[in-house]
């Protein structure tokens, strides 16, 4: 019987990127609403401050529980295939964030209205965080020799363009509704459109075929019998170091892709549009700059471009906050374009492919999702939490905040140098699955 008929990479490249912008609009549109709605309707009793703060803590929840499903789902996608897993885990989130637009609000219920919204981000964070390892493999899988991070590039496309969907449908529900119609129904519209854009994402996951590179597991008969056991038997220190590098970048979004809009409207009294707007137009931009970052990964090496955008991450920490103060609605905007448009993408356009070049095929479906989910529990679950808390230590000035992304950044930027030099003894240009990388 002859094999199934590969899919074209251009298509799977495609449906990477549609898949996963539908999955992170469902994600990030929490963050979005955790700053400027669900503080105000399911934690009324809190002041201000107080009340941001429990609404990121929620927030936080979900980057807790992506370990979870990385671990459950990398289970499956190492077992039974990356393809399956990616439909189940879209199922999950989509159904996830479709309920919270039908939760009532603490006025309603009482404390069943804060306790339903935390179970709910749990199912959000099981349903990513298995589904973002599955994604990048099956386009890294599929891709050519000399292309992977290029192709690999294009499901990270996902996360600036779920949060530009996600902060343009809020902008434009803003704009349009006052402010009273905004909180007492307007904001549910976001999530209730979760349930179209999650069947437009399983239609065209269905259509692609499993990888090239799972296949040849199952062939062989080398699939791990736990996964996890076996991973962590093997490759404790690619993970540990992929962990590492991972800290510059999801701080780096959450700080200008979430964090920003509540510090702007909050600590700057900037309208809640044009905050909005002004991460709307960096995520904009950052969309295509992504695949120029993987395209240029494969020509000068996943490292160096990962390691660059680290020094941009740190470097660019005083000055942005000092611009955001300005309380310039058009000054903040420019310097999202600049820290989220175009630095954040020189880290997170190679870093699908080289996460999975540090691990074998047989587990690299749970690798890349424990590398990605448990870092993210610090590295992005936690950044609003520990930055809104910093701002209140340093008085309401930025200075703390600035300190911690500036060493945050080192930290990445070392973990990358230790990566290189692993490679250089075993002569290789990417971090590669073999024993000298394997502990």
């Amino acid at each position: 019987m002859p094999a199934p008929a590969q899919t074209p990479i251009s298509k799977v490249a495609l449906a990477g990127a549609i898949g996963t912008t539908i999955e992170w609009y469902d994600f990030f549109l929490y963050g979005t609403a955790a700053g400027i709605v669900f503080d105000k309707l399911f934690f009324p009793r809190f002041d201000s401050l107080v009340g941001t703060l429990l609404a990121f803590a929620t927030f936080a929840i979900g980057f807790v529980a992506r370990p979870l499903g990385g671990v459950v789902f990398g289970h499956f996608g190492d077992r039974v295939g990356r393809k399956t897993a990616l439909v189940v885990t879209m199922f999950i989130m989509g159904a996830g964030t479709f309920l919270i637009g039908l939760l009532p609000t603490y006025d309603s219920i009482g404390i069943w209205a804060p306790v339903l919204l935390i179970l709910l981000r749990i199912v959000q964070g099981v349903g990513v965080g298995g589904e973002w390892g599955g994604a990048v493999l099956m386009s890294v899988e599929h891709a050519p020799e000399g292309r992977k991070g290029y192709y690999g590039s294009w499901p990270q496309i996902g996360v600036p363009a779920g949060l530009m969907l996600g902060t343009g449908v809020y902008a434009l529900l803003s704009s349009s509704l006052s402010s009273a119609q905004f909180l007492d129904w307007g904001w549910r519209i976001a999530f209730l459109l979760s349930g179209a854009l999650v069947i437009i994402g399983l239609y065209i996951r269905l259509q692609v075929y499993e990888t090239p590179a799972f296949k040849a597991v199952q062939e062989k008969q080398d699939q791990a019998r736990i996964p996890i056991v076996e991973l962590l038997r093997t490759s404790k220190l690619n993970l540990l170091l992929g962990m590492g590098t991972r800290m510059a970048e999801g701080i780096a979004f959450n700080t200008w892709g979430v964090f920003a809009i509540a510090y702007t409207t909050t600590e700057l009294n900037v309208s809640r549009t044009h905050a909005l707007i002004g991460v709307m137009v960096g995520a904009a931009v950052c969309i295509p700059m992504i695949p120029v970052w993987g395209a240029i990964s494969d020509r000068f090496g996943r490292l160096r471009v990962f390691g660059l955008g680290t020094v941009l991450f740190g470097l660019s920490a005083f000055p942005a906050f000092a611009l955001f103060n300005t309380g310039s609605s058009l000054v903040i905007a420019g310097t999202l374009v600049v820290t989220l448009g175009l630095f954040y993408g020189a880290m997170y356009g190679p870093q699908a492919a080289l996460y999975a070049e540090l691990f074998p095929a047989n587990v690299r479906y749970s690798g890349v999702s424990c590398v990605y989910q448990v870092s993210g529990v610090f590295a992005s679950g936690l950044t609003p939490l520990i930055l809104t808390s910093l701002l209140a230590s340093g008085g309401g000035r930025p200075w703390l905040m600035s300190v911690y992304i500036v060493a945050m950044s080192v930290l990445s930027l070392v973990s990358v140098i230790l990566i290189a030099v692993l490679c250089r003894r075993i002569g290789a240009q990417t971090p590669q699955p073999v024993p000298v990388l394997q502990s």
